[in-house]
């Protein structure tokens, strides 16, 4: 009876000690843990400063302070299980075990990774582009991450799209060059005196400032079409000013022709009928 008394003292002692070993673990690993994310927040805008003071092509600074946070946070947590007494080695072998489920796995993530230096070697975009592409996603870029490609749509959502998608798709870049052309399409009824429709165009081009004068802006007839007769108008402007020139010479050539009586037509059918 002495006997099992002391064994079971025994074990108690183990416990309390164990406990006390094991709560001690985890308050340090919570420590590390706290510790460690200010310290990786800091890390990260000390990186970011750097790089700003360098002037690292914005692109560049996305996919970077994406990567070098995501390492960071690997190390943080390799110091945390190691605090709480789980040996690495033997973490580190179970990894290495279960290596081909995981690479399965994150084999799409491994993709992306890939897409995104692909896509900062080859710079087919960068950030403060607008672009679009066949995925069905179009905005102006806002981040490159180590993973997805963040778009902004001129309806002011966030859209994040995989780099690996971004590296296989047909990318369209708006803002390649520093200047873009806005095609137009302004219809007349038939026998309007096209002479005097050009004419009255191309004074409300010279009236803009915005629409550059080289290249030099195009009117030509375009189609004779079953109800109007169309004329197509071609200029050249500014990218920031794309969107507004579209929109103000359709208002201005609307009220233009109405005012001068120039006939704008609308879909009609002519029927005979027989006697």
């Amino acid at each position: 009876m002495h006997n099992f008394s002391q064994e079971l003292e025994s074990v108690w002692q183990s416990i309390v000690s164990g406990s006390i070993t094991l709560g001690g673990r985890i308050i340090a690993a919570m420590f590390i843990l706290v510790i460690g994310k200010l310290i990786i927040n800091w890390l990260n805008r000390l990186f970011a400063a750097l790089m700003q003071r360098q002037k690292v092509e914005p692109s560049v600074q996305t996919f970077l302070k994406s990567t070098v946070n995501i390492l960071l946070l690997v190390m943080l947590g390799v110091a945390v299980i190691s605090k709480l007494g789980i040996e690495i080695t033997g973490f580190a072998a179970l990894l290495a075990s279960a290596g081909v489920a995981i690479g399965v796995a994150l084999s799409g993530n491994l993709q992306n990774v890939a897409g995104g230096l692909i896509i900062l070697l080859f710079r087919p975009y960068k950030v403060g582009d607008y672009i679009d592409s066949d995925t069905g996603a179009s905005g102006t870029v806002k981040e490159i991450q180590i993973f997805h490609t963040v778009l902004r749509t001129s309806d002011n959502k966030i859209v994040y799209v995989p780099n690996g998608s971004m590296s296989n798709s047909v990318i369209s870049n708006y803002n390649q060059y520093p200047t873009r052309r806005v095609d137009l399409v302004f219809s007349m009824e038939y026998g309007e005196d096209f002479d005097r429709v050009e004419q009255v165009l191309r004074d409300i081009i010279a009236a803009d400032e915005r629409i550059l004068t080289d290249p030099e802006p195009v009117i030509r007839l375009g189609e004779m079409a079953a109800s109007s007769v169309d004329i197509t108008v071609r200029v050249w402007v500014k990218n920031e000013d794309y969107w507004a020139v579209h929109f103000d010479m359709k208002k201005t050539v609307y009220t233009t022709f109405t005012k001068l009586n120039i006939s704008i037509p609308y879909p009609q059918m002519v029927v005979h009928q027989a006697k």
